[in-house]
C-alpha cells in the first residue's frame, strides 16, 4: 500500500489543523527514515484532529504492520475514517479489503461502491479496479463495455494495469470491436510505463 506526503485537509477549523498538520508533517518524516513506530504516534494525533490524510497513513501502517501489528480490521476502520472524511485513496483501500476477505466480510458489492467512490474522486486505481469487477461480474452484472469504459480512464490516467486490461477486451472483442493492432498498442503502453504483463502480451504478438 502506498502512502501519502499531499498537502493536508483542511476540513476542520484553524487551530486544529495547524494542529493536526504539525502532526501528519512529523509523521510523514518519521515514515521516510523508516520510523515507523513515531509515525504511528504523529498520524494518529493527525487521525484524532480529524485528518483523513493521517488516518489513511495510519491505516497503511496497519495494512503493512510498520511499527504496530498487522491488523487489517484496524485498518479497516482507519481507511473508513478516511474515506468518509473526502480521501479517495482511503475509499480504494478500503475496497481492496472487502473484496480480498482481509478485516471484513468478503463483499464484492461493497467493494464495487469503495471503487467507484474512489474512481470518481480522482483515484485511477479505483477505476481500474471497478472494472476488473464489471469484467467478471464481481458484485456487478457483467458488463464488458462498462469494464472497457473504467480501464480506458484508468489508462488515460497513467495507470498501466488498465492499459493491459483494455487491451485484453480489444484482443478478445469483449466489449469493443476485436483489433489485434489496438490491443498491441495497449500492450506497448503498458509496458512502457513498467507494466510487466503488458510486456508479456506485447511480446506475445509480436511473434
Amino acid at each position: 500500500m502506498k502512502k501519502i506526503v499531499a498537502s493536508l485537509s483542511l476540513l476542520i477549523g484553524f487551530a486544529l489543523t495547524a494542529l493536526s498538520a504539525n502532526d501528519f508533517d512529523k509523521g510523514v518524516e518519521a515514515d521516510k527514515n523508516n520510523d515507523f513506530k513515531s509515525a504511528n504516534i504523529f498520524y494518529k494525533k493527525a487521525c484524532d484532529g480529524g485528518d483523513a490524510d493521517g488516518c489513511y497513513n495510519l491505516g497503511v501502517l496497519y495494512d503493512d504492520g510498520q511499527g504496530v501489528k498487522q491488523d487489517y480490521f484496524k485498518a479497516s476502520t482507519l481507511y473508513k475514517k478516511a474515506c468518509d472524511g473526502g480521501y479517495a485513496d482511503g475509499c480504494y483501500n478500503l475496497g481492496v479489503l472487502y473484496r480480498d476477505d482481509k478485516g471484513v466480510k468478503q463483499d464484492y458489492y461493497k467493494a464495487s461502491t469503495l471503487f467507484k467512490k474512489a474512481c470518481d474522486g480522482g483515484d485511477v486505481k479505483g477505476c481500474c479496479n471497478l472494472g476488473v469487477l464489471y469484467n467478471y461480474g464481481q458484485g456487478v452484472k457483467q458488463d464488458y463495455f462498462k469494464a472497457s469504459t473504467l480501464y480506458k480512464k484508468s489508462c488515460d490516467s497513467g495507470d498501466t494495469a488498465g492499459c493491459c486490461n483494455l487491451g485484453f477486451l480489444y484482443y478478445n472483442g469483449q466489449g469493443v470491436r476485436q483489433s489485434a493492432s489496438k490491443a498491441k498498442a495497449l500492450f506497448k503502453k503498458a509496458c512502457d510505463g513498467g507494466y510487466v504483463d503488458g510486456c508479456k502480451n506485447y511480446a506475445i504478438l509480436n511473434k
